[in-house]
Parts: C-alpha cells; structure tokens; sequence
C-alpha cells in the first residue's frame, strides 16, 4: 500500500514539474517572460534547481510513456 501511495505522490509531482515547465516555456515563448528567473533569480541555485527538477520529471514521465507503449504493443 506504501509503494502504490508513494508512486501517485511521484506521479503527481512529475506532473507538476512538467506543467512548471511547460507554462514557463510557453512565457518564453510567447511574451519572452521567464517566470522562473524572475521569481527564484538568474543563474541562482534555486533556478537551478527548479529547471533540474523539471528536466529529471520530464525524463520520468516520458519512460512511463514509453514503457506503457512496450507494454501495450506486446499486450496485443
């Protein structure tokens, strides 16, 4: 039960991340506003760190997708 409660905490947490990610991108994008810096500093380790975190639960959420379609193609 502790596994199944710890994974839904990760999974929440790297969705999280990817929405800070893909909001703060989408300012750069369009308005050339960066969110982070402006909250956290530029260059800071804070900053940093946030951009690591977003990075390491975009790289969680897209394993789960593959694994997911591994799974599903061979399911079939």
């Amino acid at each position: 039960m502790l596994k199944v409660k710890t994974m839904k905490n990760l999974e929440l947490i790297a969705f999280v991340l990817l929405l800070i990610g893909g909001i703060n991108w989408g300012l750069v994008g369009m308005f050339n506003y960066n969110l982070v810096t402006t909250l956290l500093g530029d260059g800071t380790t804070m900053t940093k760190v946030v951009y690591g975190m977003v990075g390491l639960g975009a790289l969680y959420e897209a394993v789960k997708f593959f694994r997911s379609k591994c799974s599903a193609s061979t399911d079939s």
